[in-house]
């Protein structure tokens, strides 16, 4: 009996409720529809710490060994660790994670040789109809492996830094009960930062909250303990831990559009007239700041398998998307949460002053946020954007971007929902809730 996966593939990996849309079923049809695409004779393969993880993990391998392949297991991994893994071995990879989602759901991503993406339009198409098709393919020539690359991976991201450089600060980690707890040990120890671990026990049942730093509520026990033990510096990390945001010695939220520009620039002072790339929805003063130290800005669409392709297209030496996820040429053109906190970091030993000072040349504009409408009509709703707002700079790179000398706005709609994302900035705050406001009006009517 055949399959019907499309609720749970999305544009750029899988998500599901487990086991109402995903079971070890269909994560063995996943796995031996995996190995077939990808025609390796290796493949390796990681888990979160997630409460399905093992079993769903556990099936994907033994239908991936059933299709010949061998599996080098890394188990209990970070996607970037895993991703590293893919690199060093030269081999595609899949990932078992709901990143930031709640304990109910999980996911795969996956990826080709040298973590390369792999999308909708990359192979994701592919391996759903595979899986769909049924039955699984047997061959011989199939087994598994463990390998463990923390110790590499942790040396690869503090490669990234100049060591000698680094001052004592006092940094706050929220780990989230996610996939930092095990990685930023490794990679930290070595290092003279004072560590103050919130949540590193790891826990897929998120007892305190999730692991989802975009979310203000989730940064709340972050936010005290830098006041109350004055922090250079905090990070909270996703539940895989590939994904991060940063809040200064205040308790500040740091955007990923500032994370972004303050990497850029560290990178560019490292190298010289380099590409960097930054999704639509990032800042005017990502473009800006690029520019001023001497780089080549690209601007891109939203995902990580955009901006990886692009990064092969330009070869740029890191890419940056306002959501905190952050890529880099020497780390497989993947996204690394903890090489972009080691960056920021390296910045602030340097810098003679609080985070915060370092910040004010980066925080140019007011900016409005991802804001989401419900929408019965996407399409009628981004035309009625398009014929308000016809006389500024129009672009379709990804949804609907207009733009003005003193603000600028893009809405596009969810691959998965009823919605559409708004975004939105402008010069100052009070033209910024005007505009969005006016902006919101239109969506909404």
């Amino acid at each position: 009996m055949s399959l019907d996966l499309s609720k749970i593939f999305k544009a750029y990996d899988i998500r599901a409720v487990v086991p109402d849309e995903m079971n070890e079923q269909i994560a063995g049809s996943i796995g031996n529809a995996f190995a077939r695409f990808v025609g390796a004779p290796r493949i390796a393969v990681g888990r979160d710490m997630r409460v399905s993880s093992p079993e769903l993990c556990a099936a994907f391998v033994a239908g991936a060994v059933r299709a010949g392949a061998h599996v080098l297991d890394a188990g209990l991994v970070s996607t970037d660790a895993l991703y590293f893994a893919s690199g060093v071995f030269d081999v595609p990879a899949a990932m078992f994670t709901a990143s930031h989602n709640p304990p109910r759901y999980n996911g795969i991503k996956m990826c080709r040789e040298k973590a390369a993406p792999i999308g909708e339009e990359s192979g994701l198409a592919d391996i759903r109809r595979l899986a769909e098709e049924g039955p699984q393919i047997e061959r011989d020539g199939g087994g598994i492996e463990k390998i463990d690359v923390l110790a590499d991976y942790a040396e690869h991201c503090r490669r990234m830094v100049d060591r000698s450089s680094l001052q004592p600060l006092r940094v706050a980690i929220d780990a989230g009960n996610g996939m930092a707890g095990k990685t930023v040990p490794i990679v930290f120890d070595p290092l003279p930062f004072e560590v103050l671990p919130l949540y590193f026990e790891l826990d897929g049942t998120f007892p305190n909250h999730l692991a989802n730093p975009i979310e203000p509520e989730n940064l709340v026990a972050l936010q005290k303990v830098i006041r109350q033990n004055g922090c250079d510096v905090g990070v909270a990390f996703d539940g895989d831990a590939d994904r991060c945001f940063l809040v200064d010695e205040t308790g500040a939220l740091i955007t990923g559009s500032t994370t972004t520009a303050m990497v850029a620039e560290r990178l560019l002072l490292k190298n010289p007239g380099a590409t960097v790339l930054y999704n639509l929805i990032c800042s005017w003063s990502v473009r800006e700041v690029i520019a001023e130290n001497g780089g080549a800005p690209v601007r891109t669409r939203v995902g990580h398998s955009f901006i990886k392709e692009r990064m092969a297209e330009t070869g740029a030496i890191f890419g940056g998307e306002h959501s905190g996820h952050y890529y880099f040429r020497d780390n497989f053109r993947a996204d690394s949460g903890i090489i972009a906190a080691l960056l920021v970091l390296e910045g602030l030993s340097q810098f003679d002053g609080p985070l915060s000072e370092m910040l004010a040349p980066y925080e140019r504009y007011a900016s409005s946020g991802e804001i989401n409408s419900v929408v019965s009509d996407q399409h009628g709703a981004i035309e009625r954007l398009r014929r308000r707002y016809a006389d500024g700079r129009e672009d379709t790179l990804d949804g609907l971007t207009v733009e003005y000398e003193d603000w600028w706005f893009n809405c596009r709609p969810s691959n998965t929902e009823p919605l559409l994302r708004l975004n939105l900035e402008a010069r100052n705050k009070e033209s910024m809730k005007q505009k969005r406001d006016e902006v919101l009006s239109v969506i909404r009517e």
